[in-house]
């Protein structure tokens, strides 16, 4: 009888003989387990390493979409654990409160993330949901396929959308979702950096094809410079030499000025759209406003040369969660397409961008700041068990930089 005949299920070495040889090392059950039973062979999911996945673990979740009140703190969490080869399970030492964590504890994209967590063979319920999508921490243990870290490494990361995040003690992130965590930052600071570096590469970058090699002298205009995206998209762009400008409010001028911004408008003192329109026009817009300012900046563009509007403020979820996935998407299409004919008439580009996990992106970002080109903006810290005062904090709007939660020092004392 063939030998391919007795591979352990989910075994990646395929072979009973050479599973039956791999597995008698760490003394796995399938090595003499009968091969009926179903059980996956270690090998395939995860390095062995002196360090233990957790029994349990402190979490912020949600057992119902809502407001805060929907928060709950747990002590006994269901552990976080490797499930693929091209996983790591991470001990989080700080992570952040970016506005879409607000976004999914009332429900934002649920319906299309329920369907990407199907898609991945992950069944039943998204509750309870470990909400946070950005982190700092120390890797404690990798999959079989993972090459690039090992036990004990530093990295940051955003995580996609599908996954339960970083609220926590310990989360698993994929390996194309992180990187090493900038040497020159401690793990509060670096928290504070991976969703928006990896949201505004999309828009800017895969989105608006912007690069450092084509960026120097362009003219970018930032709707929205203050918050978390546009402080650090104004310091990726002056690292590249373009020249940028952005709106604020009176209190984020001279925070915008001292990261690099060329101009800043204050639109509570002046009219900004007109203010603007004075100026030269711009070949990039990056809007993280939306509404009647995404209508306003088109005209601020170049004509005939196809400079870009990229806005971050889409209606494709809204839609998906309230029509359902097909006409949803078909009515973000048809809106959509308007504004691109709307953009044709003169030349110019109409883009949406949505976050993407990319940690070939952070791995350039790390490199930045740790040259000094690039610096985190922490308006606020917060311990651990002060998650739903740091939620309101970011909720309230009109933020500074990014709110941050250490986790690392503060878990485990509540």
């Amino acid at each position: 009888m063939s030998a391919v005949l007795f591979s352990r299920p989910n075994c990646v070495l395929y072979t009973y003989s050479k599973c039956q040889s791999a597995c008698r090392k760490v003394k796995h059950p399938c090595f003499t387990a009968a091969f009926t039973d179903g059980a996956p062979c270690v090998v395939a999911q995860r390095n062995s390493s002196s360090r233990k996945s957790p029994a349990k673990m402190e979490a912020w979740q949600i057992h119902q979409y809502g407001g805060n009140e929907e928060l709950t703190f747990s002590d006994v969490a269901r552990p976080a654990s490797i499930k693929g080869p091209n996983d790591l399970l991470i001990k989080v030492h700080a992570a952040s409160i970016n506005p879409i964590d607000i976004k999914m504890r009332g429900g934002y994209a649920a319906k299309a993330l329920n369907l990407l967590r199907k898609q991945c063979g992950k069944k039943g319920s998204e509750f309870p949901l470990i909400l946070g999508r950005d982190f700092s921490g120390v890797v404690v243990e990798t999959g079989r396929a993972v090459k690039k870290y090992k036990p004990g490494d530093e990295v940051w990361g955003a995580l996609n959308g599908f996954r339960q995040g970083s609220h926590t003690q310990f989360t698993v992130a994929g390996e194309s979702e992180i990187s090493k965590k900038p040497k020159t930052l401690t793990h509060t600071e670096a928290a504070s950096i991976p969703y928006v570096a990896a949201t505004s590469w999309t828009a800017l970058c895969t989105v608006g094809e912007l690069r450092e090699r084509n960026a120097l002298g362009k003219r970018v205009l930032i709707q929205g410079g203050a918050g978390g995206i546009g402080t650090f998209s104004i310091q990726l762009l002056k690292a590249w030499g373009a020249d940028v400008t952005a709106t604020c409010g009176p209190d984020a001028v001279d925070l915008l000025y001292s990261l690099g911004a060329d101009t800043v408008v204050d639109y509570t003192t002046t009219d900004a759209t007109t203010e603007l329109s004075r100026m030269p026009p711009f070949d990039f817009v990056l809007d993280a406003v939306g509404g009647k300012t995404t209508e306003d900046s088109f005209d601020l563009l170049k004509q005939w040369t196809n400079a870009k509007l990229v806005t971050l403020v889409t209606p494709l979820f809204k839609n998906i969660d309230s029509m359902g996935f097909v006409p949803g998407t078909a009515q973000a299409a048809f809106s959509l397409g308007t504004n691109l004919l709307r953009g044709l008439t003169a030349g110019r580009s109409y883009r949406w961008a949505i976050f993407l996990a990319n940690g070939k992106a952070l791995g350039r970002v790390s490199q930045l700041v740790d040259s000094g080109q690039i610096r985190p903006i922490v308006e606020k810290e917060f311990p651990f068990t002060e998650m739903p005062a740091a939620f309101e904090k970011v909720e309230r709007g009109h933020n500074r930089g990014k709110t941050v939660v250490k986790v690392a020092d503060t878990a485990g004392h509540s």
